[in-house]
């Protein structure tokens, strides 16, 4: 896991702080970081496992981050949050809500997929693995909540911001991410229908975040 955080630090100190990639990017950093300490200290039962799921699921997104820099085509779920990154209207918030959704509504499904098929396992095996990377990922959200909510503002009911909160669920979407999981290595005989039903995952999560990325603006106090 050291490659991945050394990418996610060099993005950390190249971005500037109010970029929208750089708002989810200090929190996954975060996360990553405390995900690395708790496999470590022998808190999953398969210490090579979890670090196979974590790093594949980390590379989904850097390798998002790099073509998006580099001009090339991103994934649909990545695209919103690269087109209103610098948005003056896109609060932090929904800009890690953003990150998110594509990364966890996307990137985790195929990030199983593919540790399985690197390790010759079936889904089942990394179902533990799974759920304790998905409990290290609840703080993710927690610190969004602690270190990006606005102020007094969003109590008010009127606020489009307070609509966003909730109606975004990270519970749902790593469940529907576990449910995609299963379903591609179903589907991993056929693999035009994999394809077809990866792209549409892609497209569905790239839809969901344009809509947490509408620009919201401020309810006058």
């Amino acid at each position: 896991m050291d490659a991945v955080l050394t990418r996610m630090r060099a993005l950390d100190d190249r971005l500037p702080p109010q970029d929208g990639v750089a708002v989810f990017n200090r929190v996954y950093l975060a996360v990553t970081e405390e995900l690395q300490r708790r496999i470590s200290a022998g808190e999953f039962p398969a210490r090579r496992t979890a670090a196979a799921l974590a790093v594949r699921f980390a590379d989904r997104y850097l390798a998002a981050v790099e073509a998006a820099a580099d001009g090339r085509r991103t994934p649909a779920c990545w695209r919103p949050l690269f087109q209103y990154r610098r948005h003056p209207g896109v609060r932090p918030l929904q800009h890690a809500l953003a990150g998110i959704n594509a990364h966890i509504g996307h990137d985790l499904a195929l990030a199983v997929v593919a540790t399985c098929h690197a390790l010759r396992v079936e889904p089942r095996s990394l179902e533990r693995d799974f759920e304790l990377v998905g409990e290290t990922l609840i703080t993710l959200e927690e610190r969004i909540r602690e270190e990006l909510m606005p102020g007094p503002d969003l109590l008010q009911i009127a606020d489009p911001l307070t609509h966003l909160l909730g109606s975004w669920s990270l519970q749902r979407a790593r469940d529907g991410a576990w449910a995609a999981a299963r379903l591609l290595w179903t589907l991993r005989a056929s693999p035009e229908l994999a394809a077809e039903f990866t792209d549409s995952l892609d497209a569905g999560v790239g839809l969901v975040g344009r809509c947490l990325l509408v620009p919201t603006p401020r309810v006058p106090g």
